[in-house]
């Protein structure tokens, strides 16, 4: 992926796109950040957008072929 083509995150999104990345649930993640786990989905949200893919499954696979 170019530079040109990486959707730009939040410095939250990138903290929340890593734990994702590793597996963790929203729950997992809301513990780690002390963020509520409403704030974690709407983060989840934004990257799942910003990327152009339904589910977290699909962040993930992004990041294993990255």
């Amino acid at each position: 992926m170019t530079a040109a083509l990486i959707p730009a995150f939040t410095p939250r999104e990138h903290e929340v796109l890593d734990l994702v990345c590793y597996g963790w649930t929203n729950a997992e993640i809301a513990e780690q950040l002390v963020l509520s786990v409403r704030t974690v989905d709407r983060h989840v949200s934004n990257i799942l957008g910003k990327l152009g893919v339904p589910n977290r499954r699909y962040v993930m696979r992004l990041a294993r072929a990255g």
